[in-house]
This record gives C-alpha cells, sequence and structure tokens, in this order.
C-alpha cells in the first residue's frame, strides 16, 4: 500500500503547481539570478586585445575548452566570470577536508551549531579569495607575457597596474557568482553553486554539439564516429540516471515496548545507502586540482621554462599521466568524501538511541561494523562507476584527437543537479499540498 506522501506525489499536476505561488516565485528568483550570471560571462576583462587573446585562446590544448565548458563560454571571452566557482568549490571540499583531520575544526563542525557553521563558511570564503587571488594572478602574468615569435602580448598596457586590476577582477566575479549561489540555495529552489554550473554547461552543449557535427562535416573526424559519440553520450546520460538512483536499502526493525495497556512499536524501515554517496563531488575537485594549474601554465607555455612545457604537454586531457591521476583522484576523493558524508558509528548509535537494530546484528560496534562493511563496498563500486563515466570521454580525445569537451563531469553534473532540483520542486509541491489539507481540516473543525 502507497504512503500518504507517494499518493499525494501521484496527485502532483499542472494545477497543482499553479497553485503553489511561493514555488512559483523560488523558480523565478532562480531563473533572474541565472540570467544575470549569463550575462556576466559576456563582460570581458578590461585591458585585453580580443585577436591576441583569441588567437592564443585557438591554439591551446583541450584543457582550456574542458574548463571553458563549466565557465558557460566565460574563458573563451576571458569574461569577469572565467574562475567560475571553482575556486569556492575548492574551498568548500578544502574546508571539509580539514574539519575532518583537524581536531579544532572537527569540535568546531560538530559541536559549534549554527556559529560554528557561521565560522567554517566565514573561512571557507576567506579561503575562497586566496585561490581565486592566486589563479587570477597566474593567468593575469600570462596575459602580460608577451609571444616569442610576434613580439605581443594579450594585455594591451601590461604591468603592475593591468596584474591589480585583472585579479581584482577575477576575485571581484567568483566572490560575486559565490554570492549569487547562496541566494539562489536559500531563496530560490535547488543548490545554487550547483546550478550555476549546471546553467554553464547547458548554455555551452549546443555550442559543443555544433562543433563536433561540422568536425565530422568537413571530414576532420569520421561521421560514423561522429554518431556513435552522441550515441555514447545518451547511453552514458541513462547509465548515470540509473547508478545515482540505485541504493542498497538495510532492513531495521524496532522492537514491541508496552506503553500503559497497549502495545506500541514493532515496525519496520529502511536505512537507504546511496551506491553514490559522494555525488559528483570527486570528479569536480579532481578536475579543478588537474585543469586549474595547467590552465594557468599554458599562458605562460611559450615563453615559460621546460617544467611548464612538460605540465602542458602531459597533463591536458587525454594524455596518460593525465588520466592516470584523475582515475587516483577520483577513487581516493570518493572514499574519503563518503567517510566525511556518512559515519557508521554515528549512525549506529542513532539507531540503538531509538531502538532500531539490523536483523540478525548487534546493536552497536557490530552494527557499525556490518555499515562499514557494506558501505565500503558500496563506494568501491561507486568509485568505479564514476571512474568509468569520467574516463571514456578523455580516452576517445587521446586516440581520436576529437575535441570533446562535453567530458563525464559535466554528464554527471547535468544528471545530478536536475535530480536534485526535480526533487525540491516535487518536496515543495508536497509541503504545498500538506499546507492545503492542514488548511482545510481547520476549516472543518470550525464549521463543526
Amino acid at each position: 500500500m502507497a504512503s500518504a506522501a507517494e499518493q499525494l506525489a501521484q496527485n502532483i499536476n499542472f494545477s497543482s503547481f499553479a497553485r503553489a505561488k511561493e514555488l512559483q516565485k523560488r523558480i523565478l528568483f532562480t531563473l533572474g539570478v541565472l540570467i544575470a550570471y549569463r550575462i556576466g560571462t559576456y563582460i570581458p576583462v578590461p585591458g585585453i586585445d580580443p585577436v591576441q587573446y583569441a588567437a592564443a585562446f585557438s591554439n591551446q590544448s583541450g584543457m582550456l575548452d574542458v574548463f571553458n565548458v563549466f565557465s558557460g563560454g566565460a574563458v573563451e571571452r576571458m569574461a569577469i566570470f572565467a574562475l567560475n566557482v571553482m575556486p569556492y568549490i575548492s574551498a568548500s571540499i578544502i574546508m571539509q577536508l580539514m574539519s575532518a583531520t583537524i581536531p579544532k575544526l572537527e569540535q568546531l563542525k560538530k559541536e559549534g551549531g549554527e556559529a560554528g557553521r557561521k565560522q567554517i563558511n566565514q573561512y571557507t570564503r576567506y579561503l575562497t579569495v586566496l585561490l581565486a587571488a592566486a589563479q587570477g594572478l597566474a593567468i593575469a602574468m600570462g596575459m602580460s607575457q608577451s609571444d616569442p615569435n610576434t613580439g605581443a602580448s594579450i594585455a594591451l598596457n601590461p604591468g603592475l597596474f593591468f596584474i591589480i586590476t585583472t585579479v581584482t577582477t577575477f576575485v571581484g566575479g567568483t566572490m560575486l557568482l559565490m554570492w549569487m549561489g547562496e541566494q539562489i540555495t536559500a531563496r530560490g529552489v535547488g543548490n545554487g553553486v550547483s546550478l550555476i554550473i549546471f546553467a554553464g554547461i547547458i548554455a555551452e552543449l549546443p555550442r559543443v554539439l555544433f562543433a563536433t557535427l561540422e568536425q565530422g562535416r568537413i571530414g576532420a573526424i569520421n561521421p560514423g564516429f561522429v554518431v556513435a559519440m552522441i550515441a555514447l553520450v545518451l547511453a552514458i546520460l541513462v547509465f548515470v540516471v540509473f547508478m545515482e538512483r540505485s541504493q542498497r536499502r538495510l532492513l531495521v526493525q524496532y522492537p514491541k515496548r508496552q506503553q500503559g495497556s497497549r502495545m506500541v512499536g514493532g515496525e519496520t524501515s529502511f536505512l537507504p545507502l546511496k551506491l553514490n554517496t559522494a555525488g559528483v563531488i570527486p570528479p569536480i575537485f579532481a578536475s579543478s586540482l588537474l585543469l586549474l594549474p595547467a590552465t594557468a601554465a599554458s599562458f605562460m607555455s611559450q615563453s615559460g621554462p621546460d617544467w611548464l612545457l612538460y605540465i602542458t604537454s602531459n597533463l591536458g586531457p587525454g594524455q596518460p599521466v593525465f588520466l592516470a591521476l584523475y582515475a587516483a583522484m577520483i577513487i581516493f576523493f570518493t572514499f574519503f568524501y563518503t567517510s566525511i558524508v556518512f559515519n557508521p558509528e554515528d549512525t549506529a548509535d542513532n539507531l540503538r538511541k531509538y531502538g532500531g537494530f539490523l536483523p540478525g546484528i548487534r546493536p552497536g560496534k557490530r552494527t557499525a561494523e556490518y555499515l562499514d562493511y557494506v558501505l565500503s563496498r558500496l563506494t568501491l563500486v561507486g568509485a568505479l562507476y564514476l571512474t568509468i563515466v569520467c574516463l571514456i570521454p578523455e580516452m576517445l580525445r587521446g586516440q581520436t584527437g576529437a575535441s570533446f569537451a562535453l567530458g563525464g563531469t559535466s554528464i554527471l553534473i547535468v544528471v545530478s543537479v536536475t535530480l536534485d532540483t526535480v526533487s525540491q520542486i516535487q518536496s515543495h509541491l508536497l509541503a504545498h499540498q500538506y499546507e492545503g489539507l492542514i488548511k482545510k481540516t481547520k476549516l472543518r473543525g470550525r464549521r463543526r
């Protein structure tokens, strides 16, 4: 028999959405912020020569094209949002990793309550400024250097003033996007930062698709391979949706107990363990660590030392070193982030506190060990799944030389953000229906 929530979910339709005025306001607010973000991706950084930059961008390897997709085309136009929210994401994950390893931060997170979370968020913002400034400085210095062949530079007036203004612009753009993402999360629908990346990928999807089709038309790529690549992307989409919704449900029982003159309890429920508990965090963090240093180094590779040439040639997408590091980082961060998100000992203590137990498993330590056993094997499958999805496009790029900017990470982000946003919209509609039922019940009570 369907639960009350499932029965309500079946009754959700367009008419129920039309009555949910609060949800409509949230969706319109989210769309307004995303439109403002898209406008910002067309505002260029002051003081650069667009002709020289276009020539430098076209001569780079696929790493800039991949990062350009994440930024919604802002890198190609060298806009004020060129760094996107990647520094903020990197800072957030670094702070989460530090909160799990540094005792003071761990204590602040667990015992500080709301004030502790606000303090950690403030540290995250400070770290975002530092990361954005470092990345902006590397890019600004690269654009200030002269091309050894032509003697021209991307900067119109290279010097200290150009570096300061460019770094300030990049930091300001990243902090503005961070604030916009927080506003979407608080006043809109969905996770704001994820939606910003999602909007950039969706906006670049037509360009990437048409570029691939054009390569097939002019003969740069075999047309049959183009068709096979599109079919592969669709197959990966279906596979990602299936895996993201997969979970292992552990049966939880609650014993019967005497309450007054009657017996209560004896209920059963399920403890859902997702196959991919870490979500898209491991691929995003691995991409940030690999793409951003290589992107900054690529601007200085022509006139830089030999080690910069090595970085740009071997850490590009599709290269063996890149693939090996990418796979290792995804697997590592999948296990590490899962250990932060889900703590078997805390879950076992909560089950014991409320009288729940897993059939055949003693409460307490044995339950924690069993949860860790199951979660470790689920995480291994999830890590392998993330690695396969992210590496297939990279290996195709390395073997065929095709410009395949819409990689596995982009597909994962699109699917995960879509599922999460739809789930939140359904939650708002369910809450609206519950409110309507409560109001009707109160009116009936007053009439009686």
